[in-house]
């Protein structure tokens, strides 16, 4: 083009800059669907592992006719009928033969070594596993015959791994009771000894927890799976390690208000320490 503009041809620098631009605007959208094949084989790849893992078989599914409950005649006995329990590829069984009761509105403390089957027995308890072997029960009926809406509502977990969705500390309270009022909520967080903390903030029951709860402390994290659980009010209380990562005052403090809590309620404490 330069050659033949200098030799005083009919072609000028502004056809050649028309042409190259115009030039330019057909390249781009080429490009892009070229880019669009390889994005669309990239997806397919990706869409395969979904699939896949979509596919997989349901573990711990509602029956196919669920007892039904009714939500006032729940007292909350736990019955334990010769549990087994063996996770997938273990060299020996977790659990053997447990037979036990714990009564309606009693307490049952759950104290060993790491790796006893303490935790296990309290993930039993909520159907979060089914055993290998013989049956839990609440309130007599299999906790299997139960749909899971039901088994979460009569069994409250409050674990050692606290999960918090990215969203409000309001919201993730109410996530555990939608109908739930705000004074609820705060009756909630007083139980759970966090209500003092949650109002310094600048932002209050508002503020931003982050992924995960990234934001806040291990027992600030805990202090909220309480308020959590006790916002839900379940007959059954699961503790696993919930006061591990607070410190001495704070869990003292705290279990004085798991103590008002317990009051008429069936409650599974597994701890390492036994001053919990």
């Amino acid at each position: 083009a330069g050659i033949t503009i200098g030799n005083g041809s009919a072609l000028t620098v502004g056809t050649l800059v028309a042409f190259t631009t115009l030039q330019t605007q057909l390249f781009r959208p080429t490009m892009m669907l070229l880019n669009t094949g390889v994005e669309v084989q990239s997806s397919l790849a990706l869409f395969g592992r979904v699939f896949e893992y979509l596919d997989l078989p349901v573990d711990i599914d509602d029956p196919a006719v669920p007892t039904p409950i009714d939500p006032t005649a729940r007292r909350g006995e736990v019955r334990f009928r010769h549990v087994g329990f063996d996770y997938p590829g273990a060299a020996h069984p977790t659990l053997t033969d447990i037979d036990l009761t714990v009564p309606a509105g009693s307490t049952l403390a759950i104290v060993g070594a790491t790796g006893a089957g303490k935790t296990t027995l309290g993930y039993l308890t909520a159907r979060l596993y089914d055993p290998t072997s013989g049956s839990v029960e609440v309130d007599g009926v299999d906790l299997r015959d139960l749909s899971l809406a039901d088994v979460s509502a009569t069994v409250g977990v409050v674990s050692q791994e606290t999960y918090l969705f990215h969203d409000t500390i309001r919201e993730n309270l109410r996530f555990a009771r939608p109908d739930a009022t705000d004074a609820d909520i705060e009756n909630a967080a007083r139980t759970a000894q966090i209500h003092d903390f949650i109002t310094s903030l600048d932002d209050g029951y508002d503020t931003m927890v982050g992924e995960r709860g990234y934001r806040f402390s291990g027992g600030e994290k805990q202090r909220l799976a309480i308020a959590r659980t006790v916002l839900r009010n379940p007959p059954v209380l699961v503790l696993d390690e919930a006061t591990s990562a607070l410190d001495t005052t704070t869990e003292r403090a705290l279990a004085d208000a798991i103590d008002q809590l317990e009051q008429d309620r069936t409650t599974i404490v597994v701890a390492h320490r036994l001053s919990t």
